[in-house]
């Protein structure tokens, strides 16, 4: 559909795009105390712009919002039409609560009914 259009207008709707994109997502990725946007995540890796993003190597840290939601080591996989594309090497879910060295027996609880009485 986009290939009858002249190519100023496909470069106007394909930045619009982006911005969208950047403006919707809450994710970012953190290296050292730089924190960059996540256009999009998958289970495999997560793809950024490449015109506001450097190149990442090592460990990131990504986040929800403020919520810390992975760790991993990445590698740069693709640099194309304005984003770079990273792949997990090893990814590794932060949790909430800490965790146990014992095991927990006690049911857990999904709410308290209140008595008719």
């Amino acid at each position: 559909m986009f290939e009858f259009l002249p190519e100023d207008i496909r470069r106007g709707l394909q930045a619009a795009q982006t911005r969208a994109q950047r403006k919707s997502s809450r994710l970012s990725v953190h290296m050292g105390d730089a924190a960059y946007p996540i256009l999009r995540l998958s289970e495999t890796g997560f793809v950024v712009e490449s015109g506001r993003v450097p190149v990442l190597r090592g460990f990131v840290d990504i986040y929800n919002g403020p919520r810390h939601i992975l760790q991993a080591l990445v590698i740069g996989v693709e640099d194309a039409e304005g984003e770079r594309s990273y792949e997990f090497k090893r990814e590794t879910v932060v949790h909430s609560a800490p965790i146990r060295d014992y095991a927990d027996d006690r049911p857990e609880h999904g709410g308290f009914l209140a008595s008719p009485i």
